[in-house]
């Protein structure tokens, strides 16, 4: 990534998190429609399996549509805002002083893909942390499908949905899933930072490559895939714990998912996830190179 020295950090935060908010309005349609697909089981009609109700990208993009309204493919996005400000603003914010501290103040030249890589880990890590409650929301909201005629809905809104679930659960509830979540967010925020950074370096050293929005596009595609290649089945696993409370630990849901629907269920919605997260990277790098400068 571009050297941040003369940003300070609130300046920095304010921009990533900007950006990832930004890149999350865009892309939210495709975030409830691959939590619609995670959260999906096969259902069993007698002696055989259901058809299940949602099918790939456009299929599960239009089915919510369909029978929801368009608006309902944006469920969530309040606290996928409050998520983004949170997330996006501290992992990014933090991630060059980290890697800094790592590599020590007076090291020059290229900083090695290890410490890149542990950089983003910590700072994802330590960044969800404090996210964790808002994920949660907007994973409860995004995934209620359309209920029954008379049938109340279990939150009006993200407001609603945070007093209603420290009433009913507890505080410690906001918390739920957190195992999962930070090993998933620290895991492809080191993908998504560190393989944008490495990946953009190694690209400026290719003749006729400058630091412009063709550069930005092909490392925000590639930090997108490696992301979802080395996340996915934790997201799977984030989504399905904080979406049914019928798991009892995050070893326990993984167990469960793998006898019940085997090893694919794990890259269930990869190909949705992929046209997400490469898509929701490429508007967050290119936001942020922009506004940064």
């Amino acid at each position: 990534m571009a050297d941040p020295s003369e940003i300070s950090f609130v300046g920095i935060f304010a921009c990533s998190a900007f950006a990832a908010c930004f890149a999350e309005f865009c892309t939210i349609p495709l975030d409830t429609a691959k939590v619609r697909l995670q959260l999906q089981k096969r259902v069993p009609l007698g002696d055989s399996v259901g058809e299940p109700k949602y099918k790939g990208l456009l299929g599960t993009v239009f089915t919510i549509a369909k029978e929801e309204g368009l608006l309902a493919l944006w469920k969530g996005i309040i606290p996928g805002l409050h998520r983004q400000c949170l997330y996006g603003g501290l992992r990014i914010g933090l991630y060059e002083p980290v890697k800094a501290f790592f590599v020590g103040s007076n090291y020059s030249g290229d900083v090695p893909l290890f410490s890149k890589i542990l950089a983003a880990l910590l700072t994802g890590a330590i960044a969800i942390a404090v996210a964790n409650p808002t994920d949660l929301v907007k994973v409860r909201l995004q995934a209620e499908g359309k209920l029954p005629v008379g049938v109340p809905r279990r939150y009006i809104g993200a407001l609603d949905a945070y007093y209603a679930i420290v009433k009913q659960e507890g505080v410690a509830a906001l918390w739920t899933g957190l195992g999962p979540n930070i090993a998933r967010n620290a895991i492809v925020n080191a993908a998504e930072l560190a393989s944008y950074d490495h990946i953009k370096e190694t690209i400026l050293k290719i003749p006729g490559f400058t630091d412009n929005v063709l550069t930005h596009i092909l490392a925000g595609l590639g930090a997108g895939f490696f992301a979802v290649c080395i996340g996915s089945p934790l997201d799977v696993v984030k989504s399905r714990m904080m979406g049914d409370s019928v798991y009892k630990s995050t070893i326990d849901c993984f167990l469960k998912t793998l006898k019940s629907e085997g090893l694919i269920a794990f890259y269930k919605g990869f190909f949705l996830n992929f046209g997400r997260l490469g898509l929701w990277n490429v508007i967050m790098f290119l936001t942020l190179e922009q506004v940064r400068y």
